[in-house]
């Protein structure tokens, strides 16, 4: 590890009290150099005891929820890089390094653990509808970002140009979603190395709840591509109604070219109102994305900025 480089270990944790000292214990084998912080949230158990006792720093978060955890993180804690890992021992230490690798030597921003490569995930995941759940995301985010990464991942490294220039609008387990999102649409350098992922031990209970938090993090997505991707999302609507137009307008049509007449008024009306609307939701779409557009060229000044004041700061 560079050791002019500030590693920190960051670890959400809520009720963790079976696996947290083991999992403090590994990564300070690994990274005997970093500083490792366990954000405790609202743990009702001795999470923070054992975290504390294991060598950790243990920062508390009244907020409850993974994003208010890591929005804790970007806020109060500064380093250089850093590591994400989940509490519950599902995340290897050992496999920490070949993470880090890409982003110590300058080829990511971004490295999120993938679980799904060689099928570890899917032999140690019992629940269908989760996995399911994770394929779902997975597409849609490929679909619109053309790009296939494990978004729901927890097992992340990333740079200070990441946790100081992204804004965290979530509050639960849906983060990781966004933090993908955001990187990929930011144009951040992001790859996936794979880990052998490893599940819960006998008696850790999961803190996912598959239908609850699935539709917390496909609601994230529609949101997000509302934000990101507003002429997609508005033309994909656009298109729906201009159909709806034809359709109900087509009857018609074809009645006034065969008689001169138009008695199906009702039909005439509504395709009217449907085709308005499709060319409002058209234009919306239009105006958001130049808007969006604006930012993303703004946010790339003020990045470029950001890095400038680094490396002044380093040759300081």
């Amino acid at each position: 590890m560079n050791e002019n480089l500030k590693t920190v270990v960051v670890i959400p944790c809520y009720n963790e009290e079976q696996t947290i000292g083991k999992v403090v214990k590994d990564f300070k084998k690994e990274l005997p150099e970093a500083e490792i912080f366990v954000m405790n949230n609202r743990s009702t158990d001795k999470s923070a005891e054992l975290a504390e006792s294991a060598g950790a720093r243990v920062m508390w978060v009244e907020r409850k929820g993974k994003g208010s955890v890591v929005r804790e993180i970007f806020r109060k804690i500064d380093a250089d890089i850093y590591v994400m890992a989940d509490g519950d021992d599902a995340c290897p230490a050992e496999a920490v390094h070949e993470l880090m690798k890409p982003v110590l030597d300058g080829c990511a921003d971004m490295v999120i653990g993938d679980r799904h490569s060689g099928g570890h995930y899917r032999e140690h995941n019992v629940r269908p509808f989760h996995s399911f759940g994770n394929s779902l995301v997975s597409s849609l985010v490929r679909l619109c970002f053309k790009s296939s990464h494990d978004v729901m991942s927890g097992y992340r490294v990333f740079n200070s140009y990441i946790a100081h220039n992204m804004p965290i609008l979530s509050n639960e387990f849906e983060v990781e979603t966004e933090m993908t999102i955001y990187a990929l649409d930011r144009n951040f350098n992001v790859i996936d190395v794979p880990y052998a992922f490893r599940d819960r031990p006998k008696g850790s209970k999961p803190k996912l709840k598959t239908f609850r938090d699935g539709v917390k993090v496909l609601k994230t997505i529609f949101m997000i591509i509302k934000d990101y991707r507003p002429l997609m999302f508005f033309n994909f609507f656009s298109l729906i109604f201009f159909v709806g137009g034809i359709f109900f307008g087509l009857p018609v049509l074809r009645e006034f070219a065969a008689s001169g007449r138009a008695t199906l008024t009702s039909s005439a009306v509504l395709a009217t109102g449907l085709i308005i609307i499709s060319a409002l939701s058209f234009f919306c779409g239009l105006i958001l994305d130049t808007i969006v557009l604006h930012h993303k060229k703004q946010n790339e000044i003020e990045l470029l900025h950001f890095m400038a004041n680094i490396r002044k700061n380093s040759n300081v």
